[in-house]
């Protein structure tokens, strides 16, 4: 069986017949055309979600609509025809399964390779019947975070608005709200179609329902429970373990069936078709196990419901018992006993129903229940044996694991965590407010004329300062005027628009930028390398206040305008920008906050420089994790530096912007060498070709003690939920 290398032939071919399908779409795109592909194969989703995108900012609300909607659906016929072929291949290459762990022949494992590649032909020669060749591409980590967090229909929302079809704006809208329940615009768009006449609450139908029904039948069945309505629930908490076994198996098969194409760092690294082989495999396997993590993240949350499954098989059980299906809490008890055989309630209640029943006590577990669990302790055995012998790495996504599954040379590491997270999960507590950056406030502020305005204290919080007189009035001009010279509609890097607010107007610029218009003779040189010399200004103000214990190096560096449009500020509700963490992902609602994508993880602090206050609005504000909780203000004005870690201690947002221009140079820096700015060394590395001196970064590499670890969860949950990306430049602006 042959296996992809680095320079794989074809995988080459696979991207030249994308890239040929890609001009092929975009030109039937164009030019009026049906994009379905001329062989009648289902083509790439994500080509047509980007040509609607395109065509969404081209104002072309019909092609967009068409285009979006194109996408939607043929995702949705690439996943049926996905999981059509797999069952249809499930028993290829059987026969071959019959000559394994026979005595003749000593080279039996052979004979499996034989049986996998069998399948896995009859698999692609399936898909190739339906699905084109560039459709049966992996998509990449941006497109996959897109439809997961459902912005496609944030498109449609305006989309289907702009063409008077207000109703399928409802639809629309309602199916992202569901998925980004903090997404302040999309909330007061739901407030304003409620108050709209003719649109009734039908309209308000969630279009990616069938895909998390579980939690639908979780939600009806907890309502019938507050109702005493002990038949329903239990009938409906039944519906919900079927659909949440029914929803892990679609999962699973995906896994299997998408395949993984493109050799990923867990492959590239091993050496030996074997090893290939087993890394190939136990990549399959862990994607698996982590469905159990997927089907337990309900829509609009970032982490799974931890034990999603026996939980919910407890709640089967007490409704049965108080409905007075007895025999039915026994078999569910029964089942809810093959995760946790010996936790004491359940064998109390066990107890309880032989005194009650006279012994008849013996229902069994449901087969599908006893299938699931056997087959994923197997599993784990498997990727455990990796992770002890082969350097791989896994995640448990389940805390019923037995500790016998782990093997002994991990079992103290394993305990430890496990500990630890059982032990949050009972108590609930708040988690405490800790900042595990490595700064600490309270240093000197080595330039003359700058004075710290507010510190810790009152800033209610951890690692925050605000320092006045970083810059003077004649400076703040200079770079306001750079601002309305150069600055570029949108975020100045890759022309995108405000992503937060239609209500303000988006303006960016960066250094590279300056450097490259003042080459061209647009602005002025000095102006542009004064833009350069403040980010070092900053830079040594905050290393020194920070008491850094490593070399900061510039993350990126920005200078952002933001102006409120006329005639768009009535009755408005929403944010500049709302609440965030810049390196990792808040949830309100738990307090939690990940260090994973589409977050800026590298980032270690936060600065915003202010150039003027002649506006309304813009103010910044920190809060609590809850996002809601208020713990300080900042007043925007010339030369006001605004400081602090980038971390969970510190979510902040900013007031909507309801006249006028705010301005402000905002910058990121990272103890990280390797995700320092290399646009902003691109600039410095022009201006000395030139002969202009610039100050450089230093080039020798922190050698003090190492920073804690970076990872916002316990190693038990880190990978537990799915990779999630953005289609974004790689930036973002406070």
């Amino acid at each position: 069986m042959a296996l992809l290398s680095n320079t794989s032939p074809v995988y080459v071919a696979l991207r030249c017949v994308l890239l040929y399908s890609s001009l092929c779409l975009e030109a039937s795109a164009t030019s009026g055309v049906s994009t379905v592909s001329v062989s009648g194969l289902l083509p790439p989703h994500d080509t047509l979600y980007y040509l609607g995108v395109r065509a969404y900012f081209a104002e072309d609300w019909e092609k967009a609509a068409e285009l979006i909607e194109k996408s939607i659906a043929t995702r949705e016929s690439i996943l049926r025809t996905r999981r059509k072929c797999h069952d249809n291949c499930g028993a290829a290459g059987n026969d071959r399964l019959e000559k394994l762990d026979t005595e003749k022949g000593s080279v039996w494992d052979l004979w499996a390779i034989d049986w996998a590649q069998r399948r896995a032909e009859c698999i692609r020669f399936c898909l190739g019947r339906a699905i084109s060749p560039a459709g049966q591409l992996p998509i990449s980590e941006d497109m996959h975070y897109e439809f997961d967090t459902r912005n496609p229909y944030n498109y449609l929302q305006v989309t289907y608005y702009k063409l008077g079809k207000v109703q399928k704006a409802v639809s629309a809208a309602q199916t992202f709200f569901v998925a980004n329940p903090s997404h302040l615009e999309m909330r007061n768009n739901i407030e304003k179609y409620k108050r709209m006449s003719g649109v009734t609450s039908e309209a308000f139908q969630d279009r990616e329902r069938d895909g998390h029904k579980q939690w639908y039948l979780y939600d009806a069945a907890l309502l019938a429970e507050s109702s005493a309505e002990w038949a329903r629930a239990a009938e409906v908490w039944k519906k919900c373990v079927n659909e949440t076994l029914r929803q892990t198996e679609e999962c699973r098969a995906q896994c299997e069936v998408e395949g993984q194409g493109i050799p990923n760092e867990e492959t590239s690294k091993t050496t030996g078709v074997f090893e290939k082989a087993a890394a190939l495999s136990l990549n399959l396997l862990s994607c698996k196990q982590s469905c159990v993590a997927v089907v337990a993240t309900r829509p609009g949350r970032l982490s799974p419901v931890e034990d999603f499954l026996p939980m919910v098989l407890e709640h089967l059980h007490i409704a049965q018992f108080k409905a007075g299906d007895l025999k039915g809490a026994v078999q569910t008890l029964r089942s809810l006993l093959l995760f946790y055989p010996s936790d004491s309630d359940s064998l109390s209640n066990l107890q309880l129903y032989f005194e009650t029943l006279g012994g008849d006590t013996e229902a069994q577990p449901t087969q599908e229940m006893s299938t699931y669990v056997n087959r994923s302790l197997l599993e784990k055995k498997l990727l455990y044996f990796g992770v002890e012998n082969l350097d791989f790495n896994f995640t448990d996504p389940d805390l019923w694991t037995p500790e016998e599954v782990v093997p002994e040379s991990l079992r103290e590491g394993w305990r430890v965590e496990r500990e630890k997270l059982n032990a949050k999960l009972k108590e609930g507590e708040r988690e405490v407010e800790l900042d595990d950056s490595g700064f600490y406030a309270g240093g000197s502020v080595p330039l003359k004329g700058v004075t710290i305005t507010m510190d810790d204290n009152i800033l209610n919080g951890t690692n925050r300062v605000v320092l006045d007189g970083v810059l003077s009035q004649p400076e703040c001009d200079t770079v306001l005027q750079l601002a309305s010279t150069a600055a570029s509609l949108g975020d100045g890097y890759r022309g995108r628009r405000s992503p937060h607010t239609p209500h303000e107007k988006l303006e960016g610029l960066t250094v590279l930028r300056a450097l490259t218009l003042a080459q061209d003779g647009f602005v002025n040189q000095t102006d542009a390398r004064l833009l350069h010399e403040i980010g070092e200004r900053v830079r040594t103000l905050l290393q020194s206040y920070f008491r850094s214990p490593s070399t900061l190096y510039f993350s990126f560096t920005h200078l952002v305008c933001r102006s409120a449009i006329t005639g768009k500020q009535e009755g408005r509700l929403d944010l500049s920008h709302p609440v965030h963490v810049d390196n990792c992902l808040l949830e309100p609602e738990t307090r939690q906050c990940w260090r994973e994508a589409p977050a800026f993880t590298h980032r270690d602090l936060s600065a915003l420089l202010y150039l003027n206050d002649d506006f309304e609005g813009g103010d910044m504000f920190f809060t609590d994790r809850d996002a809601k909780t208020l713990t300080a203000t900042v007043k925007p004005q010339c030369g006001r530096l605004v400081g602090f870690s980038s971390g969970p201690v510190n979510p902040h947002g900013v007031t909507a912007v309801t006249a006028g221009r705010r301005c402000a140079l905002a910058l990121w820096f990272t103890k990280e060498k390797l995700h320092r700015d290399m646009e902003r060394e691109e600039a410095e590395a022009a201006w000395a070709k030139d002969g202009l001196s610039v100050t450089k970064e230093e080039d020798e590499e922190d050698k003090s003690t190492p920073t804690p670890p970076r990872s916002g969860r316990s190693q038990t949950s880190k990978e537990r939920s799915k990779s999630r990306g953005r289609v974004v430049g790689g930036r973002d602006e406070l």
